[in-house]
């Protein structure tokens, strides 16, 4: 069941009114319900996997709060490994599959024939086995109380709002919130709505009408000049944010409307002035993620022990993206290898080569989280770059800039443009079906000759690209220098203006007819 859809609707407004009149385990019994059929409308086979996710860590984490160190610490693997183990099998298998099979072809050995398993990706797998990990996770650091009542577990694993694409809430967050009834509350009902249907707008208004034109841009490229290509990924720079923002702020509004506050997803990224701030902006539930059950474990920052041992398994899928990218994938493992190994010195330079080596690998396995594809982990390497050339070279230069006092404006402005045209170069990556159709996008913008307005085609559907994305950023600009939230809640009159300007815009401006967000697929 996706949001912008009837059934949906039909499923809200029959939920909401009893999920208030019900209390304490009737209403508990109710959402826990109301999750599953919500999951369970695409296909409920997949209904099995969350349970066995829930089962799982349920008993885990009962054994967690009395086991011994040693029994704890096999617990924990026994749940990492059920959850990476599904996740794997359903999202990987195929993927590594192929690639060990093109290896052996290359090196000269008979690889055998044989079709892929036809295996089916269960929508949200990646989100809620994150969230359920999490749970294990922070439980065996001792974080977190045990979660005892497994009804009330059940439902935070599955709960609807956020089940298939985010944001991933942590149990620290959510079960707290959970142990008592929330009451009715009309300012959640105002802001909780106005935050829904402000994400209804950012998918159906701005995502959906640039789809079309995206699609075409991406899926034959050396068919097109440099004008439609870059706008092409202007506009898929914008599709994505809002389709993925968009399902966000219809989560976290519904929530609310439900009594429960969810951590915000999105920070109008690209208003951003270096990648860090970028990767606090975007995406903000799995960035952190990463950072607290990844980065940090491996030894980022000096928090952990040592140098990750992930480290050569991340770059040697880098070595491996494509048949015939064996000399440049040998190149890769000789610099890293050299690198590992003045990571493990104890001087500055041990620590500051550990720390990068350490963030590489963060971007590089966030890359292929999202998808059992190379350019995904193409894009996890460019972020991990752009994060890692920052860290050693950009903020040094800014502070050195601020400290003259000079050119703040000028250089905020050059940061901004820096990190939107980087970030949009990898998005080609992310977007393409494969490298060599990214080579063929990129290479698209050197031919001088085609960067004139006129080579754009469907010019209709790019002045309304434009105009939507421009009603966006004009909203976007307001918020980051002042908060539209706090304006929402106390004016009446405010709320019911943007209401009406909204449901407008939907009913002229939308584009009706897309079945799924794009972060269903991953």
């Amino acid at each position: 069941m996706i949001f912008n859809s009837l059934p949906f609707f039909v499923f809200i407004s029959i939920f909401l009114p009893l999920y208030y009149v019900l209390r304490g385990r009737a209403r508990t019994v109710w959402c826990l319900l109301a999750s599953y059929v919500f999951y369970g409308w695409w296909d409920w086979r997949f209904l099995a996997l969350i349970l066995f996710s829930t089962f799982v860590d349920y008993a885990v984490g009962l054994r967690l709060s009395v086991d011994g160190a040693a029994a704890r610490k096999r617990w924990l693997w026994l749940s990492m490994a059920a959850n990476l183990g599904v996740l794997g099998f359903f999202k990987y298998f195929n993927f590594f599959l192929d690639s060990a099979r093109e290896m052996m072809t290359e090196l000269g050995f008979a690889a055998g024939g044989g079709q892929p398993l036809s295996i089916i990706l269960p929508v949200g797998i990646s989100f809620y086995t994150f969230q359920s990990m999490s749970y294990t996770i922070d439980i065996y650091r001792r974080q977190i109380p045990v979660e005892r009542d497994f009804l009330r577990f059940a439902t935070f694993i599955s709960f609807f709002p956020q089940l298939v694409a985010g944001p991933i809430v942590r149990a620290r967050d959510f079960l707290p919130q959970f142990r008592k009834d929330r009451p009715f509350e009309w300012a959640n009902i105002h802001s909780g709505s106005m935050l829904a249907l402000w994400g209804f707008f950012k998918k159906v208004v701005v995502a959906d009408s640039l789809a079309p034109f995206v699609d075409l841009a991406f899926a034959e490229p050396s068919l097109y000049a440099s004008a439609h290509l870059a706008l092409g990924l202007l506009f898929y720079a914008f599709q994505i944010y809002c389709d993925f923002s968009g399902y966000s702020d219809i989560a976290i509004g519904l929530a609310r409307m439900m009594g429960f506050a969810f951590p915000e997803n999105f920070r109008r990224p690209y208003f951003a002035t270096g990648f860090s701030g970028f990767w606090r902006r975007w995406h903000v539930s799995l960035s952190s993620w990463l950072r607290d059950y990844l980065y940090i474990p491996m030894g980022g920052n000096r928090e952990g022990s040592r140098a990750s041992w992930l480290v050569p398994m991340a770059f040697s899928a880098v070595a491996v993206l494509a048949t015939g990218w064996w000399i440049l994938g040998l190149a890769f493992g000789v610099l890293f290898a050299a690198l590992w190994v003045l990571a493990r010195r104890s001087d500055q330079t041990g620590r500051a080569v550990h720390n990068d080596l350490n963030l590489m690998s963060t971007m590089l396995l966030g890359g292929l989280w999202h998808g059992a594809n190379y350019t995904f982990i193409i894009w996890g390497f460019l972020h991990g770059a752009y994060l890692v050339v920052e860290r050693r070279i950009g903020t040094p230069l800014v502070k050195r800039w601020r400290a003259t006092g000079l050119m703040s404006t000028l250089q905020k402005g050059l940061s901004l443009l820096l990190v939107f045209v980087g970030t949009n170069i990898a998005w080609v990556y992310f977007r393409a079906q494969d490298a060599q159709v990214a080579s063929v996008y990129l290479q698209g913008f050197l031919d001088p000759q085609g960067w004139h307005p006129e080579r754009v085609i469907n010019k209709f559907v790019a002045i309304k690209g434009m105009l939507v994305i421009g009603m966006l950023l004009v909203v976007d600009l307001v918020d980051e220098h002042r908060p539209l939230k706090p304006l929402v809640l106390r004016w009446p009159v405010f709320r019911l203006v943007g209401m009406v300007v909204l449901l407008w815009c939907i009913a002229f401006l939308g584009t009706f007819g897309s079945d799924s967000f794009i972060y269903f697929q991953f």
